[in-house]
Order: C-alpha cells, then sequence, then structure tokens
C-alpha cells in the first residue's frame, strides 16, 4: 500500500516505507493555514522546527526560540493536521546535559500540543536523554551532520563529516541511535556518499537535507522552497515558487488602490 491511501501516517509507516523503497516527503510548517496547505497536499511528515526562530521570529540562529514558544506553533500546526506526521524539535537547552529536564520538555510538548513525535540533535553525547524520553513511550527522530544548535561550538555552517574522523563518528552515531530506538534520523549537509553509507547500514529511515539522493526521504524548510525566505541560497535548496515577489506585488496592487480609490468598488461595499 502507498502513502497515498493510508489516513494517518505513523512511525510504523515511515519504516514500511524504508521497507519498500518509497521515498518519505516532509517539510516544515509553524501555523495553521500553512499547515492544513500542505497537509492536505499530502505530505508524510511535518517538523515543526526550531527553524521557526529565523523564519517565524527573525532570529538569526535557532537558539533563542523558547520551549513555550515551541509548544505555541506546534499547537497550531496540530490544530490543521489530519494526516502527516507532526515532529517538533526540543529547542536549545531543553535536553543538552540533563535528561530528566529533557524527558520534562518532551512530555510537556506531547501533552499540550498533542504532536506524534520529537527531534534531538546529537549522537552519543545525548543518549541518556534519548533513551529516557523513549521509556516513558515518547517517539524520537534523531539529527546528524550539521545540527545548528551547536553552531556556536562549530562556528560555520559549512558541510560536515568531510573529514574520516567525523565521518566515522557519525557513522557510530547514527548506529547508536538506531539501536536506542529512535525511528528516523534527519542527516544535513554531509556528503552524499556518506549519508548513502548511513542509508544501507542501519535499519530506521533517513531523511536528508544536503545529503544527497540515496537517503530514505528529503525535508526542505517551507519557507525557503517557497521563496518566502529569499536571503538564503544553499546549494541543496530548491525553490518551487518565488512568493516573496508575488506577495510583495500584490501589496502594492492593494497600497495602490487604496490609495486611488479604486478599493473598495461599489460591488465590493454594503
Amino acid at each position: 500500500m502507498t502513502t497515498s491511501k493510508v489516513n494517518k501516517i505513523t512511525t510504523h509507516v515511515l519504516q514500511e516505507m524504508k521497507l519498500r523503497e518509497e521515498k518519505i516527503s516532509m517539510l516544515t510548517a509553524y501555523d495553521f493555514s500553512m499547515a492544513r496547505i500542505v497537509d492536505s497536499a499530502g505530505i508524510d511528515v511535518i517538523l515543526v522546527g526550531d527553524s521557526a526562530a529565523n523564519v517565524m521570529a527573525g532570529y538569526k540562529t535557532t537558539l533563542p526560540i523558547t520551549l513555550n514558544e515551541m509548544i505555541y506553533h506546534a499547537s497550531s500546526v496540530m490544530r490543521a493536521v489530519q494526516r502527516a506526521l507532526v515532529v517538533v524539535d526540543l529547542p536549545f537547552g531543553t535536553y543538552q546535559g540533563n535528561s530528566r529536564e529533557a524527558l520534562l520538555s518532551a512530555i510537556r510538548i506531547m501533552k499540550e500540543s498533542n504532536a506524534n513525535a520529537v527531534k534531538l540533535e546529537g549522537g552519543k553525547e545525548i543518549l541518556e536523554s534519548i533513551d529516557r524520553i523513549l521509556t516513558a513511550g515518547i517517539p524520537v527522530m534523531g539529527h546528524l551532520g550539521l545540527t545548528p544548535q551547536s553552531i556556536n561550538k562549530f562556528g560555520t555552517y559549512v558541510v560536515r563529516a568531510t573529514q574520516e574522523d567525523e565521518a566515522q563518528k557519525l557513522m557510530e552515531d547514527a548506529r547508536l541511535l538506531a539501536d536506542a530506538g529512535c525511528f528516523a534520523l534527519v542527516l544535513e549537509k554531509i556528503p552524499a556518499t556518506l549519508a548513502a553509507q548511513v542509508t544501507a547500514e542501519i535499519r530506521i529511515p533517513t531523511i536528508g537535507i544536503g545529503a544527497g539522493s540515496k537517503v530514505d526521504g528529503q525535508v526542505l524548510v517551507l519557507h525557503d522552497m517557497l521563496g518566502i525566505n529569499h536571503d538564503f541560497s544553499p546549494r541543496f535548496l530548491r525553490r518551487y515558487h518565488n512568493l516573496y515577489d508575488e506577495i510583495k506585488g500584490s501589496v502594492e496592487m492593494y497600497i495602490s488602490d487604496v490609495k486611488n480609490l479604486e478599493f473598495p468598488s461599489e460591488r465590493e461595499q454594503y
């Protein structure tokens, strides 16, 4: 059965998709209106990403967004979604170094937003947090490679795991996350050959962003692929629209119509 005939995407459905080599589609969403459009289009997974810090709040990094803000965005999305699996990022500072806080943060997201799963960045160093969240029955998606919450550690957004030692650690971390019980793994901005190796070796689905075509699925930030955010142009981004110019043009037309007394017309008043 293809996912087009599935009423609700679950972690089990994603595993079946990997087994039958059906690619997984994933996009971000942060509000009710956009989530309803994305879900009705048939997307498999919606990520309520901490990238909301960038595209919704205007921060330079993902670090400032809070748990309360992530719950707000996730709740808005969940009120719109009927079919897609909804995954919510645990924001910076809510799980690193404290597994009890990680569990409490994940529980809050699940209880207050009614989301389907959470996502954490990192490998061995956050394994205790992942284990503790999983013991509560909360599905966890992993995230390796370029991890934006660690931008101050790396100091750059360049491609990760290009050196042998870092590539080996990423492979080891991928095995650890799969063995721990994560249901899927995001691989961000790593060499395509390495992403293919990880995908072939671990049993859980891999979702790539800047990780080539040999992964089990792809994810993009909605505002990037629609051309709403036009200041971000990495190699891996394909723009499917140019909404920035379209929306700007529409607003300019509205302003002109108001100024020139062309709106509202007689047909548009009571």
